[in-house]
């Protein structure tokens, strides 16, 4: 699948009928499973308890990790904090992946306002938990089934934790460090300072125990560390080169973490394929209006060596050779818990959540974003058949908007995905698939469109949030700053 750019894309929601939905993604040559008529009740494919090595979740909904770059400076959580994850309680998910992004140490945050794991804000990420299981009781009736994960991250090259870009970072990246304004002599972390967070995610993981959350979530996503581990391919060292070398991370926290916390389930959110950096066409940008995205010239840089599921002859498309590797070792880990993304929100955003409307530092769609959609579910379904016995959990579902209910469905009957994963559009309607399942007409007024001013936000310093959609943000201050952004922006 290739990134030309269409001229026109029509609008998911001005497509109206399943019927005309599926009509469009057949002119798209896109394989999406999608169910024309909803099952509803006990016999819907979403309702069913999941029970697997282990495990018993009670649906297969689950929520994605959605940070509001929303909590205070030392780290605790903010009363916007607070709302999201009564939120995530509402959604009547069984399978709550993470909360948001915590960090293990201070130097990691990726940005001032991300929530931290330490003793002083231990209180208040139990308060979080504690709410969301309130707020859930409510919309289910029941906490029987309900599993709760803690992300642990460390922001890696993205790490702002004084509002300043702080990048900590494991290679040289030719494309990357120029984008980031790195200098040549910008340093790489040391094999020590590696042990050393590797120290803190044992420590993290124990605290969460602590707090009764039931599994932890070690990142592996989105051009963060854990995810650059992987692709350290140029890195010299015990943490880098070999496949081996680069999961060594992965595999020193998962046996600190059960030797800290024994029986405490641990589950890995995976960027299963990626590409190289894209950035807006510059001959198609206007004054106001990026263009759409076009891959850096990366001519030079072949074989491309700083990916992962990448094709190093063709950066643009993914290769799932070490992917499948990577799922295998966490098989002999016993890590059965995946949750599949794609790419990274800051250098190929249509890889990773597929929209229409770019963010402040985006691109325009250079395709349809359908096909992003059907690229990470088709991922999802090729990685699932491989690995029957992990719980994979899927993503880019929100693009779908109206239809997700149909979509999720029908990739849940045929097979394709375990549990069908909610980002952006909990913002707005964190009760989507609970009201499909109860034959609740759709509320589609909330039903997020992908406007992505919940990352304009935040790249512009501002708490994310849905603020078309939700009168909690499009009432607040906030929103009247991020407008005074955007109308800055058209300027420019």
């Amino acid at each position: 699948m290739t990134f030309e750019p269409r001229p026109e894309i029509p609008r998911v929601a001005s497509l109206r009928t399943v019927q005309r939905f599926q009509q469009h993604l057949q002119s798209l040559g896109l394989t999406i499973p999608c169910d024309p008529e909803l099952t509803v009740g006990p016999a819907s494919p979403l309702a069913p308890p999941l029970l697997r090595s282990g495990f018993r979740i009670g649906n297969r909904i689950a929520i994605h990790p959605m940070e509001g770059w929303d909590g205070t400076a030392d780290g605790n959580p903010s009363e916007s904090t607070i709302r999201r994850w009564q939120r995530f309680g509402q959604s009547g998910a069984k399978l709550i992946w993470g909360g948001e992004a915590v960090a293990v140490r201070h130097e990691g945050r990726a940005n001032p306002n991300q929530l931290l794991i330490a003793d002083h804000t231990l209180k208040g990420l139990a308060h979080l938990r504690t709410v969301l299981i309130d707020a859930h009781v409510q919309t289910t009736s029941s906490q029987e089934g309900l599993l709760i994960g803690l992300q642990l991250t460390h922001s890696g090259r993205y790490c702002r934790p004084n509002a300043k870009l702080e990048s900590c970072i494991l290679y040289r990246h030719p494309i990357l460090d120029k984008r980031l304004g790195l200098a040549p002599d910008y340093p790489v972390l040391t094999d020590g300072e590696i042990e050393g967070i590797i120290e803190d995610f044992h420590r993290a993981g124990r605290l969460a125990q602590e707090l009764g959350f039931d599994f932890v979530d070690v990142k592996h996503c989105h051009g963060y560390l854990g995810h650059e581990f992987l692709s350290a391919h140029t890195r010299e060292g015990r943490y880098g080169g070999s496949f081996e070398n680069r999961t060594r991370f992965l595999r020193e926290v998962a046996v600190g973490i059960r030797s800290a916390a024994p029986g405490l389930q641990i589950g890995v959110r995976l960027s299963a394929f990626d590409a190289v950096p894209f950035h807006p066409d510059p001959e198609r940008s206007t004054p106001g209006k990026l263009g759409p995205g076009v891959p850096e010239p990366y001519q030079e840089c072949l074989p491309y060596r700083w990916g992962f599921g990448v094709n190093p002859q063709n950066p643009t498309r993914a290769d799932l050779t070490e992917p499948i590797r990577f799922l295998r070792l966490l098989e002999d880990l016993d890590i059965r818990l995946v949750n599949l993304t794609a790419g990274s929100p800051y250098y190929n955003p249509h890889i990773q959540r597929p929209a229409l409307f770019p963010p402040s530092d985006g691109y325009q769609p250079p395709e349809d974003p359908l096909a992003g959609v059907a690229r990470q579910m088709e991922m999802v379904r090729d990685l699932k058949q491989r690995f029957p016995n992990l719980i994979i959990v899927g993503s880019a579902y929100t693009y779908l908007q109206d239809f997700l209910p149909h979509v999720a469905q029908g990739a849940l009957r045929e097979g394709w995905v375990d549990s069908v994963g909610l980002g952006r559009v909990v913002l707005s309607y964190p009760e989507v698939l609970w009201d499909a399942i109860a034959g609740r007409p759709p509320k589609h007024k909330l039903v997020c469109r992908t406007f992505s001013d919940c990352t304009t936000a935040p790249r512009n310093g501002l708490p994310s949030g849905c603020y078309p959609l939700d009168d909690y943000y499009k009432e607040s201050e906030a929103a009247e700053q991020l407008k005074a952004v955007k109308a800055r922006a058209r300027k420019t």
